[in-house]
């Protein structure tokens, strides 16, 4: 890749990582309303509870790609960026297209979750 390359996806995955923090901060600022609108009955806190169940898992997955983009950063800025971290074989330009921060080649990822490592 060349450095024009490599600044457009860098400006790409700092704007997602942006929008994940800002996602991930509704999310969380909605999971600690909830409930708080009046006396609930045992439904509503039900309903709640497996709703604020929900935000904050969705909270942890956001958080993961955050690490996830600023690991590709980081990869960036060692010359690694679009090596397998297995193999150090070049990842496929459609799968870099595709998950710009991705670890991986398609044959190690099968192997990493097949075997986990």
């Amino acid at each position: 890749m060349d450095e024009k390359e490599l600044a457009e996806i860098r400006a790409h995955l700092l704007q997602v990582r942006n929008e994940v923090l800002v996602e991930s901060e509704r999310a969380y600022a909605a999971s600690q309303s909830l409930g708080k609108d009046g006396v609930p009955d045992i439904g509503d806190m039900s309903s709640n509870s497996y709703n604020q169940e929900v935000l904050m898992n969705l909270s942890e997955t956001q958080r993961s790609r955050v690490r996830d983009i600023d690991a590709a950063l980081e990869r960036m800025d060692k010359g690694v960026y679009g090596l397998c971290m297995r193999c150090e074989e070049e990842i496929s330009a459609r799968r870099m297209e595709v998950r710009p921060f991705s670890r991986y080649c398609i044959d190690c990822k099968t192997e990493v979750e097949k075997f986990g490592e």
